[in-house]
């Protein structure tokens, strides 16, 4: 029996649980499920007032924010490239992926994309709290699924021993490998 059902939420921090909840509903249809407000942290017990929203992100999904009066102004980890730290949802087709992409930009949102990852196709925006969000239309065939779950475990034992990129799944940038 598995011991993980599925994911209950996933936090982040905002600037404005008001401003976030607006976002989200216009920008990706998302519906606004749940609001907790305490002035004191349940787990640690600590006088911290704060409001955390949830969202749903479809299918049991949720995306949970925490707005923090009391606490610096949020920050990134500077050693953490941009592109890294993000939350990708997926998306039915790369016709709504285009959709969704023309109407971000239509709303002043600039977007990068869609990136072609062979298996699937992405558009990449911010929120206005500074997350960095794609969304993501799966292209892959049965077949190069297949492929790719074959190597995974050869492609993670290699990049352990070596910190190089392994070439196990070279054919998804277009190189294959010589035998």
């Amino acid at each position: 029996m598995a011991l993980l059902q599925r994911i209950h939420h996933v936090a982040y921090r905002c600037r404005s649980a008001k401003e976030t909840v607006d976002w989200y509903v216009l920008h990706l249809g998302m519906d606004f499920v749940l609001a907790i407000a305490e002035d004191e942290v349940p787990s640690t017990k600590a006088p911290d007032p704060y409001m955390h929203v949830f969202l749903d992100a479809g299918q049991g999904n949720v995306l949970a924010f925490f707005e923090l009066p009391n606490s610096p102004a949020m920050g990134r980890d500077a050693n953490t490239p941009d592109w890294v730290q993000h939350i990708a949802f997926k998306v039915d087709s790369v016709a709504t992926l285009e959709a969704t992409k023309a109407g971000l930009q239509a709303a002043g949102i600039e977007v990068i994309g869609p990136t072609d990852h062979t298996i699937f196709k992405s558009i990449y925006f911010f929120d206005p709290n500074g997350h960095r969000l794609e969304l993501a239309a799966d292209i892959g065939t049965p077949e190069m699924m297949a492929r790719l779950d074959a190597v995974k475990w050869d492609m993670l034992d290699e990049w352990d021993r070596t910190r190089r990129a392994p070439k196990h799944a070279a054919w998804m940038h277009g190189h294959e490998l010589k035998a």
